[in-house]
Formats: C-alpha cells, structure tokens, sequence
C-alpha cells in the first residue's frame, strides 16, 4: 500500500485531531467535514441506512434526541436530524478518543442526573422532564450556581457545537445560509441598510 494513499480512516482520523475546544471545525478542515458528509450522505441512501459506528443504540438514540433539540426542523428547512448531524458526531466520535469520553461521559452524566431527578433515565423522561433538564445544562451560568451541573454544562456546549457542525456542513445547513461558494462579482454592491437606522 502506497503511503500517500488517502484511506476513509486516515481522513477520519484528520477530521478529529486537535478539535479540543469548541467547535470542530475550527480544527478540522472544510474538505474533510465534506468527506464525512459524503460518507454519510452514501451510507444514509442504502437500504439498510446508517448504522451508528460508536454508540450503541440507546445512546445514539439519546445523542438524536439533544439534536433534534438543539437544531430542530421549522417551517424555513429541516433540522440537524434530517441534516445528518447525529452521523456527523457518531462518525467523528468512531476515530477520536477524546470525543468518546466527553460524549460517552456527559451521556453518563445525563442518565445519572435524570436517574436522581426523575427516578428514570433521559429516554424515559416526560417531554417536560427532558426540556428541564437540558434547560439546566444548556446555560454556564447554572454551573456557576450548582457546581454537580458542570460536567453536564460542558457535556452540552461541546454536542452543540458538535451538532451545528454537522448541520452546517450539511447540504441543508449550506442552503440554509444561501452560501452559493466562491463567484466572481463584477461589483460588490456592500451589506444592506439595518431597518429603523
């Protein structure tokens, strides 16, 4: 095998390093987050669809869930669902230790935290015990308040951003913000006027 061979692994594996703090694709490059989406975009029109990578089925069905919340389909586009953003981070997740413990971790986390609350895990939550509970994760400054609340603050800022990833490198995420790619212009015509200015 030739060592400038590019492999699904070896792309994979450039998709996940370094992406430590914030959004991935502050580390990862446009190219690959592509890759990816064109790996799960083959997958998805199959037969059998996707079939998760890392997370076995109740944790990935959880990770769907939070993405659904985070993204969810309006009137204007779908959401991070139909986006394929829960096969963004399954996929990513496969080749990156860090992520499995910071995925794997704050999924833990969540069930423990629902386990105490609710006497039941995030899956078998109400609708309404759900949104309470990622309404106390979704802010740092409940952390600030209820120190047991930062592992799971961290948890969700690091699957939001993970989840806007996905969508936004998604063929829905790129209609969605009308990126029409590098054109040439004849004439920049600059932004427009801010209404009540």
């Amino acid at each position: 095998m030739a060592t400038d061979q590019v492999t699904r692994r070896n792309v994979l594996k450039s998709l996940t390093m370094g992406a430590v703090a914030g959004s991935v694709l502050r580390a990862i490059p446009l190219e690959a987050a592509e890759y990816a989406q064109h790996i799960i975009e083959t997958e998805r029109a199959t037969s059998t669809g996707y079939a998760a990578k890392y997370f076995p089925p109740q944790e990935y069905k959880t990770i769907r869930m939070m993405c659904e919340a985070i993204i969810p389909a309006d009137a204007e586009c779908g959401g991070a669902i139909e986006a394929g953003a829960p096969e963004f981070i399954d996929l990513l997740t496969s080749e990156n230790t860090d992520y499995q413990l910071k995925l794997g971790g704050g999924l833990m986390w969540l069930d423990s935290a629902c386990q105490d609350r609710y006497d039941k895990v995030f899956l078998d939550c109400t609708t309404q015990e759900q949104k309470e509970i990622l309404d106390l994760i979704a802010y740092r400054k409940n952390a600030a308040t209820d120190e047991a609340l930062s592992q799971g603050v961290e948890f969700f800022a690091f699957l939001r951003s993970f989840t806007s990833d996905g969508f936004f490198t998604s063929k829905i995420g790129i209609a969605y913000l009308g990126y029409v790619g590098n054109t040439f212009l004849l004439e920049f015509p600059g932004c427009p006027p801010v209404p009540g200015l």
